[in-house]
């Protein structure tokens, strides 16, 4: 099963931390953000990946074409010419497509780009976005979605509290008070679907059709569309203070996403 990954975006927003770089690309402990999410993938048992590009594809381009080297043992052969890779690390099972699917592209466009690398075979399509980390177990969220078997799912998440959360009674009066709460309790999308393969139909050709937009909003009124909960962690690297909570998490030695770390 491949894992399509959004990393067009400019991301304009983390422009103070990131400088030229696009998002998924931005570093948290060395490693760019979107090398986080594909690890995580991969210790779940998701080995292959199309990364849909447009802003700085270069950059993507130019760090991958360069991974196997920079994380093998390397036999340099002067006379034979071409380096012997001895694969020893856990991306030696990774299999990436760098898609080109343009500069401007909008979400939904380029998923249905990406999908030409998507064997017919497959019934299902798997998208998420280069800048968001979570423990999830992305094999529940597929199991979930083949047992309701409607069209789509979304990880519902709560999102991180950065605000202060009052539970008011019907007069009024403040029950409860929650300064910054780890987890706020309304859930948002966590940026994780799940396709049935049909769903590329409701997908157009115009480069400006937004997933987030018409696609999903019909498939919720079709009733379509399905949540799987997500109670544990999940961050969004959305601004410079973002990537900084971030870094001092991997830091600290105690980054909740890291779920082969813990075996």
């Amino acid at each position: 099963m491949k894992i399509l990954i959004l990393c067009g975006g400019y991301g304009t927003r983390l422009a103070p931390a990131a400088g030229e770089l696009p998002k998924p690309m931005v570093p948290i402990g060395g490693r760019p953000i979107v090398w986080h999410i594909m690890r995580g993938f991969s210790h779940w048992g998701f080995h292959e990946f199309v990364l849909c590009l447009g802003y700085r594809a270069d950059l993507f381009k130019q760090y991958f074409l360069n991974l196997a080297t920079m994380v093998s043992d390397v036999t340099v052969d002067f006379a034979a010419g071409a380096p012997q890779l001895h694969a020893c690390a856990p991306e030696r099972n990774w299999t990436i497509t760098l898609a080109e699917t343009g500069l401007d592209t909008q979400t939904g466009a380029r998923v249905k780009q990406a999908a030409r690398y998507v064997p017919p075979s497959d019934d299902l399509l798997v998208v998420t976005y280069g800048d968001g980390v979570s423990d999830v177990d992305f094999r529940q969220v597929i199991a979930f979605h083949r047992r309701h078997g409607r069209l789509a799912t979304v990880m519902a998440v709560h999102p991180p509290g950065q605000f202060g959360e009052l539970a008011l009674d019907g007069g009024g009066r403040v029950a409860e008070f929650n300064e910054k709460p780890h987890m706020s309790r309304h859930w948002i999308s966590g940026g994780f679907f799940v396709f049935s393969r049909a769903v590329l139909d409701r997908l157009g050709d115009r480069p400006d059709l937004v997933l987030e937009r018409e696609p999903l909003q019909q498939l919720a009124r079709d009733g379509e569309l399905m949540a799987y909960r997500h109670e544990h962690f999940w961050y969004c690297m959305d601004s410079p203070r973002d990537h900084q909570h971030l870094s001092g998490l991997w830091s600290s030695g105690c980054a909740p996403w890291t779920v082969w770390e813990r075996g």
